[in-house]
């Protein structure tokens, strides 16, 4: 009930259709790194077993590629319920106690990530502030390959008030 009078209110359309925008465009960022990731195992694979020469970037760019792809679009598959979820109990449960479960559950689950986005927040500025590299081969700064963490969880954490405020808790 309540959750559909918020929803009618313009300011919370507006923030609703704001954060669906940026979890779509999210999606379509973690689309092109995971492409990126495949096509740099792809070429690594084509230099190291082909042309039998040695690669020493190619792995730590694919682990950052393809995991800053899952964190940077975990926003869309909350908003798109791509998620996995187990709702025996609420689905047998139905109405208001279902209503309930999933109000609660979001919840713990906007807590859980805020405070993710917090630390990884602290964590990108550590790695900023103290000049971080990965001490690998390549060695390359540390703070980009966690900036998807920050952005990412800060983002879900936003999707899930935009997710409660629709009534989809």
């Amino acid at each position: 009930m309540a959750s559909s009078i918020a929803y009618s209110s313009p300011t919370v359309r507006g923030y609703i259709r704001l954060m669906d925008t940026l979890s779509r465009l999210m999606a379509y960022l973690a689309c092109a790194l995971f492409i990126a990731g495949v096509l740099v195992i792809c070429q690594m694979v084509f230099l190291r077993y082909l042309l039998g020469m040695s690669t020493s970037w190619q792995t730590e760019f694919t682990v950052f590629s393809v995991t800053g792809a899952m964190l940077l679009g975990s926003p869309y598959v909350l908003m798109t319920g791509g998620h996995v979820a187990i709702t025996i109990l609420p689905d047998a449960l139905g109405g208001a106690a279902r209503w309930a479960m999933r109000l609660i559950a979001s919840l713990v689950g906007l807590a859980f990530c805020a405070a993710l986005a917090y630390g990884a927040w602290i964590y990108v500025w550590e790695a900023w502030e103290g000049s971080w590299t990965t001490g690998t081969v390549w060695n390359p700064p540390l703070w980009p390959a966690l900036m998807p963490m920050a952005i990412g969880a800060t983002l879900l954490t936003l999707q899930y008030v935009a997710e409660i405020l629709r009534g989809e808790a």
